[in-house]
This record gives structure tokens, sequence and C-alpha cells, in this order.
């Protein structure tokens, strides 16, 4: 096995367990359909996805497991991404607990569209791979990287943020929570920030940036923002 694949492995293996342990613990029960439903989705999109990459990729899907404060050069990157990271488990853990004291009364057909939420995110941030084989996790620029302003590109600056916005904002929704759009929220402000950050980034070090941005006016909503 090498590097790539055991770091591929780990952290997939890693990824399943802090899920299962944000959504169980704070639930008190392993009876909680909704939450083994979206394990199943977000483990199975983001399995595909790898595979996807390993076939087609792999030099992206090397950029994609170096994901994390460490991995990141800019100090202010650093700190987003640890904020991130707890802001994920937040997502998570809220409605563990939502589950575990019966705050709220999702409707069946509302946890669904969530899942399709879910599921429809993995597909941009899919879309965005297959597009742009320099979408690193950490903000960096690449000795032969060049702006990418076709696919999903043409619509929107940030694509891949759109469609995890998309796929986070469906998160409680499928987990059956209305309270975890408060962490949903929190999370959101950290990705336009990171966003926000990695434009002046790719200004000052990627050519044809700055053009690109005055072609492309939209951040992560068509005609809106």
């Amino acid at each position: 096995m090498n590097g790539l694949a055991r770091k591929t492995i780990i952290g997939f293996v890693q990824l399943f367990a802090a899920m299962c342990i944000a959504l169980l613990v704070p639930a008190g029960t392993v009876d909680y359909p909704q939450a083994w439903v979206y394990v199943l989705i977000f483990m199975g999109s983001a399995a595909l996805i790898t595979a996807y990459l390993w076939k087609h990729d792999p030099k992206l899907l090397e950029r994609r497991v170096s994901a994390g404060p460490s991995a990141e050069k800019e100090i202010s990157q650093k700190v987003i991404q640890a904020l991130a990271a707890v802001a994920f488990l937040g997502i998570l853990i809220v409605p563990g607990l939502d589950r575990r004291f019966g705050w709220s009364a999702v409707p069946t057909p509302v946890v669904i569209v969530g899942d399709a939420l879910v599921a429809l995110g993995f597909f941009i941030v899919f879309l965005v791979f297959r597009e742009n084989s320099f979408a690193s996790a950490a903000i960096e620029v690449a000795s032969e990287q060049h702006v990418i302003s076709s696919g999903p590109y043409a619509v929107v600056r940030h694509p891949m943020y759109a469609g995890a916005l998309l796929m986070l904002f469906g998160t409680p929704f499928a987990l059956g929570s209305w309270w975890g759009l408060l962490s949903t929220v929190a999370l959101a402000a950290v990705i336009v920030w990171r966003l926000l950050d990695e434009e002046q980034f790719l200004s000052k070090h990627l050519q044809g940036y700055p053009a690109y941005c005055r072609k492309v006016g939209s951040r992560l909503i068509p005609s809106v923002w």
C-alpha cells in the first residue's frame, strides 16, 4: 500500500469515526435513523468522488488528503481552518443533542429534502474537481497553476464552496434538527471569511485572477453575491 492510499484510508476511517461519535454520543443512542442515513450519504458521496480522483486525477487526490490547519501556509487560514473544524463538529453535535432532548419535530419530507441537498452539494463539488485539478484543500498556488474559468467556474467564482454550503445547509434538515441551523450559520460565516481571504491571496499570487473576478462577478450565488 503506497503512502497516498494509506493516508486516504486513514482519513476515511477517522472521518467516519468522528462523525459517528459527534452524532451518536450527544444523542445518547444508536437509534437515530436520520443520522445513519446522513452518514451513509455523506461517506458514500465522498467515497465515489475519491474513487474518481484515484482513477482520473491522483495528483488532485493527494492535494485533497493534505487538509486541515497544519496544511495551510497563511496564518489567517490556519485560524479559519481550526474554526471551521469546530463549527463542523457543531453541526453534528447540536442535532445529536436535539435528538436526545426532543427539541425539534422535523417532518419526514423535510428530512428527505435535506438528504437530497447533501447529495446535490457533493455532486457540485464533484463537478468542481472534474473541472479544476488545482482545487487543493489548502490555499496555495502551484507552479503550473492557471485560472479556471470554465464549467461551474463560469457561473460563480467559488463553486466548491457553493456546493459545500448547500450540503451544510441540508445537514440539519437531514438530521431532523431545526436547532442545527444555528451551527450551520456559524460555519457558513467561517466559509465566507475563508473565500474572501482566498480571493486576496489569489489576486496577489495567481496571474489573471483579478481579470477573472471582473468577468465573473458572483462569488457564491449567481446574480446575487
